[in-house]
């Protein structure tokens, strides 16, 4: 009962993280899930059981709200589901002595990706409205979906930017899309793993606890997006993954540094960290009186247009 509690937990936090950001569930609930000691196969099996449910509600709600390209969900969803399937049968033969540093190394490289990403990334918008071609999607998918089931996340953080960085498609029908093609990836990925993991078996409790707490954060998470700044808490959560992963890999057998080591590396992280926070912020503030200024100045010139003439 303690580590349902504990999962269901790791799952509620998980979900704050996704629901304010559009992605990261995977990557946050397997970080963490690893840092309880939870064997990696097991882990990244977990989280794609409990997404078919997260991401099936998620589908429907964008769906609902008009944010979904379906050729979009089918050109990307589809290689994405068998790369899935693909990682998750290689994840499920390796041993847990090589799994471990490997997934840490691969959530480490996408926690970075976070941190970075809303750190200092902008979004182009030039070329809003031209097509995604299958040529970009179906390998973009491909490789998301692999690395999705052997680091037990990443289809966000590599689809949602790389999606975003083309200029091509709003945002909210990106993170719209990616999130609801992520249902076949999940589903995929469980597939690989229950395949994979056969002999060992999955604990189905684990999933259903990890969706419970998912589905009771999600008004929370709603509020969050209105209330905090995504660049921020995008910082926030990117560094809080670096570190959690940092903390594995030099713990691990192939890198096991000492202890002066291991607690000077944390205070650099901690300090760069923190620093990110803060600039995000600056720049949050920065951009948020810069769009003050143009409102007033649209405001002022709409006025003038429409005072009679003398």
């Amino acid at each position: 009962m303690h580590t349902l509690l504990l999962i269901a937990v790791v799952g509620f936090g998980a979900q704050l993280v996704d629901g304010a950001l559009g992605m990261a569930y995977g990557v946050t609930s397997t970080t963490l899930l690893l840092a309880v000691g939870t064997n990696p196969a097991v882990a990244s099996a977990t989280v794609h059981l409990a997404e078919i449910g997260t991401t099936a509600v998620s589908g429907v709600a964008h769906w609902r709200f008009g944010n979904v390209d379906w050729r979009v969900v089918v050109r990307i969803g589809v290689p994405g589901a068998a790369g899935a399937f693909l990682g998750a049968t290689v994840l499920s033969r390796l041993s847990t002595e090589a799994a471990a540093p490997l997934m840490s190394g691969l959530l480490l490289l996408l926690g970075l990706y976070v941190l970075v990403r809303f750190t200092t990334w902008g979004i182009p918008r030039g070329r809003l409205g031209l097509p995604l071609r299958r040529r970009f999607l179906s390998p973009l998918g491909l490789v998301a979906g692999f690395v999705d089931a052997t680091g037990g996340g990443g289809w966000g953080p590599v689809g949602t930017p790389a999606v975003l960085a083309t200029g091509r498609l709003e945002p909210r029908k990106v993170i719209g899309s990616i999130d609801t093609s992520e249902l076949l990836v999940a589903v995929a990925a469980s597939l690989g793993f229950l395949y994979g993991l056969r002999d060992e078996g999955v604990d189905a409790g684990l999933a259903v606890a990890l969706l419970v707490g998912g589905t009771v954060a999600a008004p929370l998470a709603a509020w969050i997006v209105k209330h905090v700044p995504p660049r921020m808490l995008g910082s926030a959560v990117g560094g809080l993954i670096v570190l959690t992963n940092v903390r594995t890999l030099l713990g691990s057998a192939g890198l096991d540094a000492p202890a002066g080591a291991r607690a000077g590396t944390y205070a650099v992280l901690a300090a760069l960290w923190a620093a990110a926070v803060a600039w995000s912020y600056r720049a949050y503030r920065a951009d948020a009186s810069q769009e003050s200024a143009e409102a007033v100045a649209r405001a002022s010139a709409h006025a003038r247009q429409h005072v009679p003439a003398p």
